[in-house]
């Protein structure tokens, strides 16, 4: 083992002192953490170990007028050998009795048996070989894995999965992918309203950074997720009036939003589902933004944004359009009329670049926002385009010049080819239709003829970064390359427009000329917020829509309302669909052919709903598919049993969970001092049954415990993460007298619901087995 502080402690403060430290583990009985330490399991190593065996008074066994009291440093040996647990607790004894060997049960004690970690072989490999789920790691590798001894009623979610994790939004995308699964379209509608209430809209132009951190794509193709959330979206929309409805009551607040682009809208749905009333202003003449008016048609149609706009306007959100902050209403008139004020106005500003001819180009924005009366007017981009920028931005503006006709359009960028901002599947997008991709190129000056733009020339840009990794571009100024060109779109970023704010209108900015704010999206003005893009910088939609919803959060709290209504309860366990699993190859997301291509058509195919669903039953539900191993925890949740500790009394059945580096609810610095089980009802029964390989030592392959009697329980434990309550089992033993048809029964109810790999099907076999010679052994 490695180095570590060894703490005899005298009282069980002192003991919880050293774990409040950190990065500390009790030892009493020393049979499993002594294992942990000598093969090195943990992804860190502690730094303490604080031992409880030398507090005085955690050992013993004890009538208290019928309640079994157990102190938590009892032996396993002497809860096994006391009579009377044997009498009156028989499933207790009996699970004592079946735990590992006698030599054992002399040393491990009965707080170590029910916070023992998972007996997972590939959480237990030493030297931290395979950094699961289980311990904070991204992946459980018995869900493709070797997983004969692992979960037969499926995993538990330890936290986030990666794929939720690089949402800025944290959409729980498991979560819905299950419910599509179940068949149960509304509560996936639910599930992602949450914190998107978008999707039709992120479906199509998100960034989709979740699809890079699939856990699949370690082995094969990674879940289409935006193609899923796109069936999805659809939907929602066709189903609008359950997911946009209006409040059944109204606050009497009020908040004005100023911008109705993603954040906007976003901070709008949060709030009118609050019950208050939501006035959105913007300058434009209709509604969504950038979603209306940068970007292409081809990517997002706009009756998809006017269509969501429609369902929010049903809510009862009022939209003020074409008019114009400062000219039009002044920001201390709003102040004075709405409780709250929202600025989500975005990033509209052309940057200043500082090169020669700079005033001969085109803003890639204004492009964008032009396009479509070019279209109309059947104007061309003109015969040579040229375009500076590696975002999306900047490919949206070379597809667009390319489709109003440009001959030759070329792009270049600062970035590497590798590290282009811009997504994969754009880049190739814009070279499948002609667009020349030059990265690694900066600007030097407009070459002009006859006052005209005629070519703009560029020098290498060596790295954009310095040696510290800050934006600096570094260039060879001798590597010029000059490229012919009579348009010069610019889509290098945009920049706030504050200029709606007089000077007298005191509000804080940041550095960068943004508009600063507090963690609840305050600005320094009272009751004036701010979010998205204003407050951060040009960003993607799905970052806008969550900054929206937090600024929402911090108005409700504001004002003092909340939303009312029903949380979507989290599954009792994860599921997947065996057979999709098998399938190893993504989704495809048609496209019209190339000749189809357009500026007003959408190049994308929605998925059919098949498909959808096919899709979904390919993720893999990532969490942990251990086993709890120990014997006494489903015989102390059948007998309704309390876990004391030095902070609270936690009933058994909530007691056990699957988290990060453990397999109970305690806290870090939490100790187990007693377990009090009450004493069975008149009549009633307890018994434990367990099946493992051997006889002695062996970790139970199924145990069960069964209480009979008005209130009956059924628990079978080694099937899940956790100990299981078989609540149809019970309600198949209640009332009933026990023969063989009712053992049989019982047995079969027991496995109800369970969710079994291919190589754990055997499991449910032998606990309706177990679950039966139990209650005939009674």
């Amino acid at each position: 083992m490695k180095t570590f502080l060894h703490t005899n402690a005298k009282s069980v403060k002192e003991a919880a002192d050293v774990l409040s430290e950190g990065n500390a583990k009790v030892i009493a009985g020393g049979t499993d953490v002594l294992g942990t330490l000598k093969d090195d399991i943990l992804p860190i190593y502690p730094k303490s170990v604080v031992n409880i065996k030398t507090i005085p008074g955690l050992s013993y066994i004890k009538d208290d007028n019928g309640t079994l009291k157990i102190g938590a440093t009892t032996l396993i040996s002497d809860l096994a050998a006391d009579e009377f647990v044997r009498t009156k607790f028989a499933a207790v004894s009996q699970a004592a009795k079946a735990i590992a060997s006698p030599h054992l049960r002399d040393m491990g004690t009965v707080g170590g048996n029910v916070t023992q970690l998972p007996r997972c072989w590939y959480f237990r490999k030493a030297g931290n070989r395979f950094n699961c789920s289980r311990k904070g790691g991204e992946e459980c590798y018995a869900i493709l894995g070797d997983n004969r001894y692992h979960s037969a009623f499926g995993g538990k979610r330890i936290h986030s999965s990666p794929c939720t994790g690089e949402c800025p939004a944290k959409t729980d995308i498991p979560g819905y992918m299950q419910a599509i699964r179940e068949g149960d379209w509304d509560k996936a509608a639910s599930i992602i309203l949450q914190v998107n209430p978008l999707p039709p809209v992120t479906a199509r132009v998100c960034a989709h950074f979740c699809q890079t951190k699939c856990n699949r794509l370690k082995t094969d193709d990674g879940v289409l997720i935006s193609g899923v959330e796109r069936v999805l979206g659809e939907y929602i929309l066709a189903n609008s009036g359950k997911f946009y409805k209006a409040p059944a009551k109204e606050t009497g607040k009020s908040v004005a939003i100023i911008g109705a682009g993603p954040s906007g809208l976003s901070a709008a749905f949060y709030l009118r589902k609050a019950g208050n009333k939501v006035v959105v202003y913007d300058r434009q003449p209709k509604a969504g933004g950038m979603l209306q008016y940068a970007i292409p048609a081809y990517r997002l149609p706009k009756d998809i944004v006017d269509d969501l706009v429609s369902k929010l306007g049903g809510m009862g959100i009022e939209f003020k359009l074409g008019v114009n902050l400062g000219s039009d209403v002044a920001p201390e008139t709003l102040e004075k009329e709405y409780d709250a004020v929202l600025y989500a106005t975005g990033t509209w500003k052309r940057p200043v670049l500082g090169i020669s001819g700079e005033e001969l180009t085109v803003f890639g924005l204004q492009f964008l926002t032009e396009v479509r009366k070019w279209f109309d007017d059947n104007a061309v981009a003109g015969k040579e385009v040229f375009v500076m920028g590696g975002g999306n931005v900047a490919m949206d503006v070379a597809l667009s010049a390319k489709r109003l006709g440009a001959a030759k359009v070329t792009l270049a960028c600062l970035e590497p080819r590798e590290r282009m901002p811009a997504s994969k599947e754009e880049i190739a997008r814009a070279e499948e239709e002609g667009v020349i991709v030059n990265p690694g190129w900066g600007l030097s000056r407009v070459i002009e003829r006859d006052g005209k733009a005629a070519a703009i020339e560029l020098k290498r840009c060596t790295s954009p970064w310095d040696a510290t990794g800050r934006f600096n571009p570094q260039y060879d100024e001798s590597d010029l390359l000059v490229v012919e060109s009579e348009n010069l779109l610019m889509a290098t970023g945009q920049q706030v427009d504050l200029s709606f704010l007089d000077e007298k209108y005191e509000i804080q900015l940041t550095a960068r000329g943004l508009i600063e704010i507090n963690d609840s999206s305050m600005t320094n003005r009272e009751g004036v917020f701010a979010t998205g893009d204003v407050t951060l910088g040009a960003g993607t939609v799905i970052r806008g829509i969550d900054k929206g919803h937090a600024a929402a959060d911090g108005i409700n709290r504001y004002l003092e309302t909340t939303i009312v209504e029903e949380a979507v309860a989290p599954p009792e366990f994860l599921n997947s669909d065996k057979e999709g699993l098998k399938n190893l190859k993504q989704m495809e997301q048609r496209e019209l052919s190339m000749e189809l291509r357009a500026l007003d058509k959408e190049d994308s195919i929605s998925p059919t709903h098949a498909e959808a669903v096919a899709e979904a039953s390919r993720c893999l539900n990532c969490g942990c598919y251990a086993i709890s191993p120990s014997d006494l925890a489903p015989a102390f949740v059948a007998l309704g049993a309390k876990i004391v500790t030095n902070k609270r009394t936690i009933d058994a059945e909530g007691f056990f969970a699957a988290n990060t580096l453990a397999s109970t609810n305690l806290e870090y610095d939490e100790i187990i001092t007693e377990i009090q089980v009450p004493p069975l009802p008149a009549g009633a029964q307890s018994v434990f049954k367990k099946f493992a390989f051997r006889k002695a030592i062996d970790f139970p392959v199924v145990n069960a415990a069964i209480v009979t009697g008005d209130a009956p329980r059924v628990v079978l434990g080694a099937v899940a993460p956790v100990p299981v309550r078989a609540k149809k089992a019970e309600e198949a033993l209640r009332g009933k007298k026990v023969d063989e048809a009712v053992a049989t029964a019982v047995g079969e109810a027991a496995v109800a619901g369970a969710d079994p790999f291919e190589a754990t099907k055997y499991k449910l076999q032998i606990a309706k087995t177990i679950v039966k010679r139990a209650l005939l052994s009674l």
